[in-house]
């Protein structure tokens, strides 16, 4: 079994996935202020499709930036544990290579949610940040590398 030696630029991988913690704050208070705006009180999680279809136009919009703010927020929620762990692994090989994509996958997240709700109909504005996706498939694969080189040493 190979030893891991935590290299010492390590830091960076770990700074940058701290900043992941803060885009999800911000995403959290951000869901928060939409639902204020769409007053949809808790613990419902959306405004249904019901209550969009009965409310006045100005309302409609809000609730349906609300549920798109929460959409994108539990997407991130989908999609942090894996991005997380996969950064975390493959920053023992080449952590400044990895906390640049952590780093661009966090900025990506924040242009995701605010495409998402303030971007063209339907959410579509959510491509904004569809560079974060790629990054996070690429990160993964890393990873799987990274692992099977453990595995093999």
């Amino acid at each position: 079994m190979a030893a891991i030696e935590v290299p010492s630029d390590y830091g960076f991988v770990l700074l940058s996935a701290v900043s992941t913690f803060f885009v999800s704050a911000w995403l959290s208070n951000r869901v928060n202020s939409f639902r204020k705006a769409a007053k949809i009180p808790y613990p419902f999680e959306y405004a249904s499709y019901e209550q969009c279809q009965t409310a006045s136009p100005a309302s409609r919009k809000a609730m349906h930036r609300f549920n798109c703010a929460q959409r994108g927020h539990q997407n991130f929620n989908e999609n942090h544990v894996t991005f997380l762990g996969s950064l975390l692994i493959t920053g023992l090989v080449n952590p400044r290579v990895a906390a640049a994509a952590g780093a661009v996958w966090s900025v990506n997240r924040v242009l995701y949610a605010i495409g998402y709700t303030n971007g063209p109909e339907s959410g579509k504005g959510r491509y904004y940040g569809g560079l974060g996706m790629i990054t996070h498939y690429v990160v993964m694969i890393w990873a799987a590398k990274v692992a099977v080189g453990f595995v093999m040493a």
